[in-house]
């Protein structure tokens, strides 16, 4: 397909997107449905935040991941406004490789976000397993974070956490990127926060420049080299070590790489702004059209017509053996509403 074509096409597939993204966006977050909706089958994570369950509707049979965060925990780490952003960015997202809030509720003790349940596990679990992805699987899922990016980047978001732990695959082959808990909405303005993970950190986070979304696109290029070579293109033991390489912007291709993945890559590491592909006066497009990407329809990948090169073992929609198994433990209940007026309204 020309590219040309998909590009036109995609900017006003972009503007509609901003739109409806707008309207949700100044919508209120309703609560239509309580924990008693649901019938809880089993635990699929946990960490400090609370946890993450799979379930379903009592009356329905569609399974749902759903995460619940301690309110205490949230308040405790002085992250209120932040989780309150996350579940908002959330429930106004609309894209197919975007995670998708479908209810919200509280508690006594916890906020609960329940989201389509993707079951063919994280991609970080497939890429250890099968220790590098060849070239072909590679581009496949950068396309699909490159079309994520232009649409957040369009609506004036910055992600700020790709990884591959916070990229979910479905039971078809094609993926989702989850965790919006560094999202910030920041338009054309720059952010200062230090945040991410010290592999995928952009120079200008480490350097204290003040950024916005020239730090997805680097995160890009890492993403790209770990997944073809099974490590990413920064690393030592200690953080302060992996800051010092990134900085100098040195590293060295893994020598299966191809001529195509090694002069993008290289595009895309670009310690020097001014010369970093994805933040160019051609944006996106400088990515798309590059010879990686060559014979690829992105109107294709868009509509999920592409058949991927890679399908998770899966038996069944709601399968969550992609998962790890935890010990089942008792939900924390309160006799009163906890935190009542820190959470009283989801509104800026």
């Amino acid at each position: 397909m020309d590219p040309n074509a998909h590009l036109k096409n995609f900017q006003t597939y972009l503007i509609n997107a901003k739109r409806k993204f707008e309207e949700r966006w100044q919508s209120p977050i309703s609560e239509t449905v309580t924990l008693d909706d649901f019938k809880i089958l089993q635990t699929l994570g946990t960490g400090s935040f609370g946890r993450v369950l799979l379930v379903k509707l009592r009356k329905g049979e569609s399974p749902f991941a759903l995460k619940m965060l301690e309110k205490s925990h949230v308040v405790k780490t002085k992250q209120v406004q932040h989780t309150i952003s996350e579940i908002r960015i959330m429930d106004a997202f609309d894209f197919p490789f975007l995670i998708k809030l479908e209810y919200f509720f509280k508690d006594n003790v916890y906020l609960c976000l329940v989201m389509p349940f993707v079951n063919g596990g994280e991609m970080f679990s497939h890429l250890r397993q099968q220790k590098k992805f060849t070239e072909e699987l590679t581009k496949f899922y950068t396309a699909q974070v490159v079309l994520a990016f232009e649409y957040m980047h369009f609506i004036g978001i910055v992600y700020r956490d790709l990884k591959p732990e916070n990229i979910l695959l479905d039971r078809q082959g094609y993926l989702k990127v989850t965790d919006y808990g560094f999202c910030k909405r920041i338009g054309d303005q720059r952010t200062y926060t230090l945040c991410g993970t010290p592999e995928y950190l952009a120079p200008e986070i480490i350097l204290s420049q003040g950024y916005n979304k020239s730090v997805d696109w680097w995160s890009l290029g890492v993403l790209i080299f770990e997944m073809a070579a099974g490590y990413p293109p920064f690393y030592a033991r200690e953080p302060m070590k992996i800051y010092e390489k990134i900085v100098s912007g040195k590293y060295t291709p893994a020598s299966h790489f191809s001529k195509s993945i090694r002069d993008l890559i290289s595009h895309i590491l670009q310690v020097d702004r001014t010369k970093r592909y994805g933040v160019l006066k051609d944006g996106a497009k400088d990515v798309k059209i590059h010879p990686f990407f060559k014979g690829l329809d992105w109107d294709a990948v868009l509509q999920k017509k592409i058949k991927p090169p890679f399908v998770p073992p899966t038996k069944g929609e709601g399968d969550a053996s992609n998962f790890d198994f935890y010990e089942e433990t008792p939900l924390k209940t309160a006799s009163k509403n906890l935190f009542s007026k820190e959470f009283e309204h989801f509104e800026f």
